[in-house]
């Protein structure tokens, strides 16, 4: 493995470490630092220093961005299935899974839209 590859996996796995982190202690803290688009400008800072190519990261922004609308439907169904009383694992997959859905069945869009 080589250097920058071993640093962007720590950096990125101490900001994913950070946010649970910070979640045990304050909700409210956690749940702004997971909404912030972390994982993305991560990965647009990664395509910059590696390719240096601004057109790939104008396109990995835009698909991005057309990616993130079909992504709120977790957000919806999985607290929807725990107060279901599915328990917190079965909740979680279903949701996983009712959110697949919804990627497939928006995919035809999202392409059209050139994500």
């Amino acid at each position: 493995m080589s250097f920058p590859l071993i640093l962007k996996f720590f950096l990125s796995a101490a900001v994913i470490t950070g946010a649970s982190e910070l979640a045990k202690r304050n909700i409210s803290l956690g749940a702004m630092l997971c909404a912030l688009p972390l994982t993305s400008l991560l990965v647009m800072i990664w395509t910059w220093v590696d390719t240096g190519d601004q057109a790939k990261v104008i396109a990995l922004n835009w698909s991005i961005l057309a990616y993130t609308i079909p992504s709120f439907v977790l957000f919806i169904a999985f607290p929807l299935l725990l107060r279901a009383a599915l328990g917190f694992w079965p909740a979680l997959v279903l949701a996983c899974l009712i959110t697949a859905a919804t990627y497939r069945l928006c995919q035809p869009l999202l392409d059209k839209a050139g994500a």
